[in-house]
């Protein structure tokens, strides 16, 4: 599949909101219960993109096929070199290499940003997908916690992976 990826614009919102919105209703990659509409997904973007984090989507023309960014870890001022990721494909795109493309471009520009450690966050265990999509960006599996989550009437694990960004924690930033 032909696709690039830029940075997100404010017209993407509706088309982003769109593809959280099924997999917060019918996936596990999100803990949310119900879909943010698009005045919220509007607001955390604008949120994250003022204070300096990188939020990428993938497109094929105009279809917005997926997006990514990458957001604080923790607001506590000693985490403000570490990052969470998160990506979400649409369901017709997904398995094509986007997840991996968009994860690399992020890895690149978060570490451009000065960040130094990312962390994914997956929600479920059985997120074979997305944990090998981290494992084959330099991601190396850190923990789990174990039902951590309860939606759709059972619980759910998180499993925490995490990769160095630029030099990593080999020098003070």
């Amino acid at each position: 599949m032909d696709f690039s990826i830029r940075p997100v614009k404010a017209a993407d919102i509706p088309a982003i909101a769109r593809i959280y919105a099924r997999a917060v209703k019918h996936g596990t990659a999100s803990f949310e219960l119900e879909p943010p509409d698009e005045g919220e997904m509007m607001r955390r973007f604008r949120t994250l993109t003022d204070s300096g984090f990188p939020y990428l989507v993938a497109e094929n023309g105009d279809k917005v096929l997926g997006y990514a960014y990458a957001g604080p870890y923790r607001t506590r001022p000693a985490y403000r070199f570490t990052v969470e990721d998160s990506i979400y494909i649409d369901p017709a795109a997904q398995r094509q290499g986007l997840g991996l493309a968009l994860l690399e471009r992020l890895i690149a520009d978060s570490a451009a940003r000065g960040f130094r450690q990312m962390i994914a966050v997956i929600g479920d265990s059985a997120q074979i997908a997305s944990i090998e999509v981290h494992r084959a960006a330099g991601f190396r599996y850190v923990g789990n916690l174990e039902n951590a989550g309860f939606k759709f009437g059972r619980w759910l694990d998180t499993v925490l992976m995490q990769r160095a960004l630029g030099p990593g924690a080999a020098c003070a930033p």
